[in-house]
């Protein structure tokens, strides 16, 4: 609502007003919003509104109880499934054994055909549970990954460096999945929005240069116009005469390389360069 009230006053009073004093405007941020990937009990928050984070630095904390169990169970699993091929390894060998042996029992006429195609369905057989177990012990391994990635998500970290400008949730509640708990404001998404008066609009470019000056800036900051509204601001009625023209104006950004070292909500003035 200030902010409203603000650019209303803006307006009035620079409307009609030539370029060389300048086009009025206020800095604007474009906040990330650091969701919960997953639902859970918010166990900790590791900032405070007005903190500067780097990226990789933790947030929040959600509690991670059936993560660490699920991890466990799928720990325990992989290991069942290791003795499983170990004895089926063990199984193998002694049944290629029996079937070689079996073999040369055959060509010598001193053994069956009988037990020697037992031999060979045993060595089937166990080479069957051999390949049974390594895909089980495939399975419980990328199981496992799963099971990592899932508790990690338990931490989530910033993404993005900037400062803590909100905070959502408080320790002890439940934080719905893909629910903002923290709002960050990236450096780089600080810009200015401005506005031209309708007749000097067809003066300003996509890309054209400009400067901004506010209260208490030591020096003029440089910077590129990167939008320019396709519609007017605050239209009066529809059958426009030359004298309310002169009250239309344009809503215009401007940003610079790296963002802008200033502050949302604060006025300033922008001339072209």
């Amino acid at each position: 609502m200030k902010r409203a009230l603000l650019l209303i006053a803006f307006l009035l009073y620079g409307c009609g007003e030539t370029g060389d004093t300048g086009w009025t405007g206020y800095v604007e941020g474009e906040d990330a919003f650091i969701a919960a990937p997953q639902a859970g009990w918010l166990e900790q928050i590791s900032v405070k509104r007005g903190d500067i984070v780097k990226r990789g630095e933790i947030l929040f904390t959600l509690d991670n109880t059936r993560q660490e169990a699920a991890r466990a169970q799928t720990v325990a699993n992989i290991a069942e499934a290791e003795a499983q091929i170990q004895q089926a390894k063990a199984d193998l060998t002694l049944a290629q054994k029996e079937l070689t042996r079996q073999g040369g029992l055959l060509r010598a006429h001193a053994g069956t055909q009988q037990n020697y195609d037992l031999a060979q369905s045993n060595a089937k057989q166990a080479a069957a549970r051999l390949a049974q177990a390594s895909a089980l012990h495939q399975q419980y391994s990328a199981a496992l990954a799963d099971a990592d990635y899932q508790l990690s998500q338990r931490q989530v970290t910033a993404k993005t460096a900037g400062r803590v400008e909100d905070i959502y949730f408080r320790t002890g509640e439940y934080v719905p999945a893909m629910t903002p708990v923290v709002a960050v404001l990236p450096p780089q998404n600080i810009y200015v929005r401005f506005f031209v008066p309708e007749t000097q609009f067809a003066k300003v470019h996509m890309g054209d240069k400009v400067s901004i000056t506010c209260d208490g800036c030591a020096k003029p900051i440089p910077a590129r116009i990167t939008f320019i509204a396709q519609q007017e601001e605050f239209t009066p009625p529809v059958i426009f005469s030359a004298e309310s023209r002169e009250r239309l104006v344009f809503k215009l950004e401007a940003r610079a390389d790296g963002g802008l070292k200033l502050n949302p909500g604060q006025p300033v003035t922008v001339r072209p360069q």
